[in-house]
C-alpha cells in the first residue's frame, strides 16, 4: 500500500509541475508502465510460481508410482497398482479384484508411503560389501 501511495504522490507532484508550465520528470511518462510491470511481477509469485510447483510435484509423484502402491484416481476410486507401463497403469480394486486401465495423469494421490533408500556411508566407490 506505501508502494501505491508513494506512485500516486509523485504522480500528482509531476501533474501540478506540468500544470505550471515547468518540464516533468523523465518517469512521469513511463509510471503507468511500470505499475504494470510491478503488478505483473507480483501476479508472476503469487500465482503462476506456485502453480508450477505443484503441477511439478504432482509429475514427480505419478512417475514415481510403483506396483503395489495404493492410489485414489480424479474419480475417486481406491485401488491397488498391478503394473505400470509408460503411460498407462492397470490397477485393481475391490474384493473381486476388477482390474482397470488408467492413464497417469488419472492419479490424484499416492496413499503409500515410501522409504527412502538408505545411503552408502563407507568411502569406496563400489557398493558391494563383497571385499
Amino acid at each position: 500500500m506505501q508502494f501505491s501511495n508513494l506512485i500516486l504522490a509523485a504522480t500528482t507532484a509531476a501533474a501540478k509541475t506540468a500544470a505550471n508550465g515547468q518540464e516533468a520528470p523523465w518517469w512521469y511518462q513511463y509510471s503507468s508502465i511500470l505499475m504494470l510491470i510491478f503488478i505483473f511481477v507480483i501476479m508472476y509469485f503469487l500465482l503462476i510460481r506456485p502453480q508450477r510447483k505443484r503441477e511439478k510435484e504432482e509429475q514427480k509423484m505419478r512417475n514415481d508410482l510403483r506396483v503395489g502402491d495404493e492410489i485414489v484416481t480424479i474419480g475417486g476410486i481406491i485401488c491397488r497398482v498391478v503394473n505400470v507401463k509408460e503411460d498407462l497403469i492397470i490397477a485393481e480394486t475391490g474384493a473381486d479384484r476388477t482390474k482397470l486401465s488408467l492413464k497417469k495423469w488419472a492419479v490424484q494421490s499416492n496413499n503409500t508411503v515410501h522409504e527412502a533408500l538408505p545411503d552408502d556411508d563407507d568411502d569406496d566407490f563400489d557398493d558391494d560389501d563383497d571385499i
